[in-house]
């Protein structure tokens, strides 16, 4: 949450020339609702299966000429790993506690945020979230302190370098 996933993987597609999916929009769309209205009328559970069914439709039809920038909370599920691993060079976007709390800290549209305290919420969510992240991720990239388009430049030079050492290995 607030690693700046959307942003940088609409800089990533524009730059790679591919269409571009955030995630959180696709179920907003599908449900004809915004999140916050999702998580008030379903809670977290009944989000997580739109989550779920929309990451499950994309990975269908997707022929690989795509970004998609997921929720924070899509390794949550292990169906939701299964379907990045198998079907996604993923990239994981970390930001420390720190710098997600001061990203967030003006948005009214995180429910997960909207509580007494949300710097101890975001550090349980990061102890949860960091090794699932981590597990699923074939690229690990910093965004601390860096602009988005510096973030999306190292992102396309890791997944270059990726892609070259994958063909030379293969």
């Amino acid at each position: 949450m607030g690693a700046g996933k959307t942003t940088i993987g609409r800089l990533i597609s524009q730059s790679l020339g591919k269409d571009f999916y955030d995630l959180d929009k696709v179920i907003e769309d599908n449900a004809g609702a915004d999140i916050p209205w999702i998580f008030e009328r379903e809670g977290e559970d009944g989000f997580r299966k739109r989550e779920t069914q929309a990451l499950a439709s994309i990975a269908q039809s997707d022929t690989g000429d795509s970004v998609l920038a997921t929720g924070g909370g899509i390794v949550m599920r292990e169906e939701n790993r299964e379907i990045l691993r198998d079907n996604a060079l993923v990239v994981y976007l970390y930001a420390s506690i720190a710098q997600q709390l001061y990203r967030t800290s003006k948005s009214t549209h995180r429910p997960l945020l909207q509580t007494g305290d949300p710097k101890a919420t975001l550090k349980k969510l990061f102890e949860v979230r960091d090794p699932l992240y981590r597990d699923v991720a074939t690229l690990i990239i910093e965004t601390d302190a860096r602009h988005p388009r510096s973030v999306a430049n190292k992102v396309l030079d890791a997944i270059k370098r990726h892609l070259k050492e994958e063909t030379t290995v293969s």
